[in-house]
């Protein structure tokens, strides 16, 4: 499978090439975004012989903060830096295969979604996942919600008998708590949070300087799994929220602006009702 980038990396943890083995495809913009929402796609295919997890990275990891013990590294060592330790977190995750297609953020962040179209067309042929997970449409990182725009406009090129059965827009650089709960895709990701801290921790060129992404994350999945539900136990003790991102493949002609946009202004109309509901 040929991709648009020189600096590309393919990388299968465990020697077998068949990329057909996937059921469940992460598509996420940089390197660690795959462990901290994937992780109920990941977890579902750990031990199974069956399902197998691959993930996609679409950056080259460029621009990423250096500090700590990498605040000297140039900006290229620390794109070497953070393809390894995706390529060390594919390791322990045990994937199928891990894409990194090695794009700057300013070649994504273009209308239309420029060459990262075509590869997501691509690895999306080569394994015909049956689940994706990528970013929210509500994510307020702009990469992150170019990739979803882009992974989107890549599935529609496909016949619809080929396409995913579930694409799940996951939270990150915002959270779904706000969206109604009969909404939410509500992951429970709970099970093995050792596989959950040690994915976490891989990326030290990130939480190396104070930044703790690995608990933050293993926080939120907490904090989801405690409010969901107001009045009844936990039936989880981690949850990860998400939005159902499958209308959009199903109808080739629906607008991505429209259909987020929805999220918001249910969730406008049910914050309208219960105050003016109390004012009389």
């Amino acid at each position: 499978m040929k991709t648009k980038k020189e600096n590309a990396r393919f990388f299968v943890p465990d020697g077998n090439g068949d990329v057909s083995r996937v059921t469940h495809l992460g598509v996420g913009a940089h390197q660690d975004d795959l462990e901290f929402m994937a992780f109920e796609g990941i977890l579902a295919c750990y031990e199974s012989g069956e399902r197998w997890f691959g993930g996609v990275t679409c950056t080259d990891g460029g621009g990423s903060s250096r500090t700590g013990r990498f605040a000297d590294y140039t900006d290229e060592e620390m794109k070497a830096v953070r393809v390894e330790e995706q390529e060390k977190a594919a390791e322990i995750g045990r994937y199928a295969g891990m894409w990194q297609l090695g794009y700057a953020s300013s070649e994504i962040k273009v209308p239309g979604g420029g060459h990262l179209v075509d590869d997501l067309e691509a690895v999306l042929r080569a394994t015909r996942p049956e689940v994706v997970y990528t970013h929210s449409l509500a994510d307020k990182h702009d990469t992150h919600v170019a990739v979803t725009l882009a992974l989107i406009a890549a599935a529609r090129r496909l016949p619809s008998d080929e396409r995913p059965a579930r694409v799940t827009g996951c939270e990150v650089w915002r959270d779904l708590d706000w969206m109604l709960d009969d909404e939410k895709v509500a992951m429970d990701v709970s099970g093995n949070d050792e596989l959950a801290r040690e994915l976490n921790g891989v990326f030290e060129s990130q939480i190396a300087g104070g930044k703790r992404y690995d608990l933050a994350v293993m926080g939120r999945r907490r904090a989801n799994a405690t409010f969901f539900n107001s009045h009844a136990t936990d039936a989880s003790d981690s949850v990860w929220f998400g939005m159902d991102l499958t209308p959009l493949l199903e109808d080739g002609a629906a607008d991505p602006v429209a259909y987020v946009l929805g999220f918001i202004g249910r969730f406008r109309d049910d914050v309208r009702g219960k105050v003016e509901g109390f004012l009389g």
